[in-house]
């Protein structure tokens, strides 16, 4: 949606990587969350066949709280357990993006952005996942900022779109070096 807004023309796929898997050895190889979304990135591309020719672009996002990493909540209680683990603090959303060609990592950039989440009470953590209904299941964090999410931030340092899991801007000023995109 992201890049459809922005006016690219691409095509989509499901790259059908084993994501646990991934984040299983990279972290047995003692990774940091941004080596991490970076080589979910690289994954998701490289499962991708296409021509030579053809550019894939990979993406992904990991949030870090501290040394503890999270996945989207399974069902309401864990997206409860997310908040509240947030609550008063900071958290990290690292988004990772990368070009490939059938052989090569041509590109790749990480952007990470500081989630301040403010105090938030049980009753406030309640009525928001009652009023935003599974949709918070979608999410790392259980929020989405574009809607309601967004009362539950004090202050965000970082991009937008680093917070939408795509850092678009060095994406669509890479594709404007490479001639893809009008200059």
């Amino acid at each position: 949606m992201v890049l459809e807004n922005a006016g690219v023309r691409f095509d989509w796929c499901d790259a059908g990587v084993d994501e646990d898997k991934i984040k299983r050895e990279s972290l047995d190889d003692g990774a940091s969350p941004e080596e991490l979304a970076l080589r979910l990135s690289v994954a998701k591309a490289s499962a991708v066949k296409t021509d030579p020719e053809d550019l894939v672009i990979g993406c992904d996002q990991v949030l870090a709280l501290g040394d503890r990493l999270f996945d989207k909540p399974a069902d309401m209680t864990e997206a409860h357990d997310h908040l509240t683990a947030f609550s008063g603090r900071t958290h990290q959303l690292i988004s990772a993006v990368c070009l490939k060609t059938s052989a090569n990592v041509v590109w790749s950039h990480v952007s990470v952005a500081d989630m301040h989440v403010r105090e938030l009470s049980d009753e406030f953590i309640e009525n928001y996942l009652t009023d935003e209904g599974e949709r918070v299941l979608t999410s790392v964090g259980a929020y989405l900022l574009e809607g309601r999410g967004a009362q539950l931030f004090e202050n965000i340092d970082g991009d937008y779109f680093t917070v939408l899991g795509l850092p678009l801007l060095p994406l669509l000023e890479e594709l404007r070096k490479r001639g893809i995109l009008p200059a």
